[in-house]
């Protein structure tokens, strides 16, 4: 009898651990799509920010039409992008495309002092110091997420259920890792 007990007290318990598992992988999941999803608010943020300040541009500068036109059709891209990996790439060179921009705008004094770019500008800024915080929050959230599913006894219930891992959102180019600056 005693046995009888003891299979079914270790069934309960192996049963109850792999409800306890599950739970917390999904939860982790969960809070992975959540951090992405402030990663796609801040985003959506940047790219409507970036026609206002293209227009600003263009009344200063409507003869660099290329450099224009390189950070709408990176925009474009941007907000089309699928995926981390995807994304990943288009905001990167959404970033190289608006530091040409602010490079541009070097050249045009007036269009420094103009008060809408510099409010644009400062908008921008702001939303890339909020995306890259977002960033840093996906990417705890997937490694937290990708280390639990990969221990022991995790990666059995992980392989079950098929619990997927995530891919980081990384800037490959070092010099997209810091926010477009220009000096007034």
């Amino acid at each position: 009898m005693w046995i009888l007990w003891i299979i079914i007290a270790l069934l309960v318990l192996v049963v109850l651990s792999f409800i306890v598992i599950y739970n917390t992988l999904i939860t982790k999941r969960v809070r992975c799509n959540e951090a992405w999803s402030q990663i796609d608010v801040q985003l959506k943020r940047r790219h409507d920010l970036i026609p206002n300040l293209v227009e600003t541009v263009k009344g200063y500068a409507s003869h660099e039409r290329e450099t224009l036109e390189n950070v709408i059709q990176a925009r474009n891209q941007a907000v089309q992008a699928q995926g981390v990996k995807q994304q990943e790439q288009a905001e990167n060179m959404l970033t190289g495309a608006l530091r040409q921009l602010f490079a541009l705008s070097e050249s045009y004094p007036n269009l420094k002092a103009n008060e809408n770019f510099a409010q644009l500008h400062e908008e921008l800024t702001s939303t890339e110091n909020r995306i890259a915080f977002a960033r840093q929050h996906y990417n705890t959230a997937a490694a937290e997420y990708n280390t639990a599913r990969q221990k022991f006894p995790n990666s059995v219930v992980a392989g079950m259920f098929s619990f997927k891992p995530r891919e980081y959102f990384e800037i490959e180019d070092p010099t997209h890792r810091e926010a477009p600056q220009v000096k007034f």
